[in-house]
């Protein structure tokens, strides 16, 4: 028996659109053919950026997107890719494939990009090979209004009056890619670094320090002893790797029944994550000042086969929605804490939203879960109680069904719900107490096979549809979930 009870009545902390944020680094096909193709394209684009890719974007309401990376931020020198493009340095991308980056898409191009978007920038500086000079003549150049040598040079560049930043991470793995540090080295650069981060008229930023990777507890307990008052946001790293993260990931859309469980479980996982860093977080700061920033998640697979493996392309299924909703639920659900989450990756890296091939595009099942849920963005978390069966996974289990919900400032409730197991249909009995749900509609997700999956030829095979498999008594919704799916309803008063 699957109950679950949403209390319409009991208002929770504001789920922060930003939870619902993405990240597109150098890396791969991500930034150049996926959302750069310069302004001498074939392909149509606005000021270098494809329109089909950037529509597309649009209807997903992006609150914020990370730059330029990821570990490419700590090798990435800003003042390349600024000025003229014929004249801007090349470089080499020693993390993503060793291939040349000829820095075409810089700081105005992004910022541009952002703006087409009606998204916030969220812009990574680089710690681990760069200087504390370099970052604040970074935050000059775009913030300044007045006259400076960064001022200047930005309006020599075309742009005379600054933009806003509001989002501003000291570094990025710092335990790894980003400097192999220890978290006491780190807390000392980063209180060293965020002092040069500087507010310029009215723009303040809210400084982002590295945090850990997945259970890293101590670098959290560190830096929260060490900097917890000089930053506004810690970050997390987690990702659903089914398989062996070094001796094989396992296959984007080749898997059995045991893998899907696998990752479903894992992707459960992230909740024990937030809960346990949360606990060290209320330690040092139990008016949650300081966000959670969950700046990269989503599903890592092995790379799709005859592509370069530093390119980090893979497909995306059914599994990978799912995987999403679990997972933008959870964040839901935490959103006393969480303030932020990026997922990993906007276009052709990782669980990207969007695969281009050239001229053609095509959304993911992914793109549309996050097409679904942009109803939360903003809006009051409500009190949801769950009953659920469990789903066996080896010797463990996991809930079969994973939900939230939330009330927006109409006063429209949505419920999020996803049925994990991807094999049988789930009845699901919802009861909505503390108000009268006269209208109900829903839309679902889901598809015949495991892998099913949106290809070049077959672009629209898994896309949302209309969902009437439910029943209205009273104050109370019979449901009737298929298998492996994502559904969300709209209620209303």
């Amino acid at each position: 028996m699957n109950k679950v009870i949403i209390n319409m009545d009991v208002e929770q902390a504001t789920i922060n659109k930003n939870i619902y944020g993405h990240f597109a680094e150098h890396l791969g096909r991500g930034i150049y053919e996926g959302i750069w193709v310069g302004e001498d394209s074939a392909i149509a684009n606005t000021k270098g950026i494809r329109n089909d890719v950037l529509e597309a974007l649009k209807k997903l309401d992006i609150p914020v997107l990370r730059w330029p990376g990821g570990c490419f931020a700590d090798e990435y020198h800003w003042k390349d890719g600024v000025g003229p493009r014929e004249d801007r340095k090349r470089m080499v991308n020693t993390h993503w494939g060793g291939v040349v980056e000829n820095n075409h898409f810089g700081t105005h191009e992004f910022m541009l990009l952002c703006e087409l978007l009606g998204a916030e920038p969220y812009i990574c500086g680089n710690v681990g090979s760069g200087t504390v000079q370099e970052m604040s003549e970074w935050v000059e150049y775009i913030t300044f209004n007045g006259e400076s040598p960064m001022a200047n040079w930005r309006a020599e560049n075309g742009k005379k009056d600054p933009w806003k930043l509001n989002y501003f991470g000291v570094g990025n793995e710092s335990w790894g890619c980003g400097g192999n540090m220890r978290p006491e080295y780190y807390a000392d650069l980063y209180r060293r670094y965020q002092t040069f981060v500087k507010n310029y008229g009215d723009n303040n930023i809210y400084k982002i320090a590295g945090g850990a990777n997945v259970d890293d507890y101590r670098w959290t307990e560190v830096m929260m002893r060490e900097a917890g008052s000089l930053m506004d946001g810690l970050s997390l790293h987690y990702y659903t790797i089914p398989g062996d993260f070094w001796l094989g990931k396992g296959s984007a859309v080749d898997f059995t029944g045991d893998e899907w469980q696998v990752t479903m479980k894992k992707a459960l996982h992230i909740d024990e994550l937030i809960s346990k860093h949360a606990v060290i977080m209320d330690r040092y700061d139990p008016e949650k000042r300081v966000g959670m920033i969950i700046d990269e998640w989503g599903t890592w697979f092995d790379v799709e086969p005859g592509t370069n493996p530093g390119f980090l392309y893979q497909q995306n299924t059914i599994r990978d929605a799912l995987v999403a909703g679990v997972s933008l639920n959870i964040f839901n659900n935490h959103s006393d804490r969480v303030q932020m989450a990026n997922i990993a990756q906007t276009i052709n890296v990782l669980q990207a939203m969007i695969l281009t091939d050239g001229d053609s595009m095509l959304l993911t099942p992914t793109y549309h879960v996050f097409e679904m849920f942009k109803v939360h963005q903003g809006a009051a978390r409500l009190l949801v109680d769950a009953s659920v069966e469990a789903l066996n996974c080896g010797e463990e289990a996991f809930p079969r069904i994973n939900v939230s919900a939330s009330k927006n400032h109409q006063g429209h409730v949505h419920v999020s719900l996803c049925n994990m197991d991807y094999s049988q249909d789930a009845d699901v009995t919802v009861d909505l107490r503390g108000g009268q749900p006269a209208k109900v509609q829903g839309r679902v997700l889901t598809a015949d096979t495991i892998n099913a999956r949106n290809t070049f030829e077959e672009p629209d095979l898994v896309k949302p549809a209309a969902f009437e498999d439910f029943t209205k008594d009273g104050n109370s919704l019979k449901i009737h979930l298929p298998a492996k799916s994502v559904v969300v309803l709209s209620i209303r008063d």
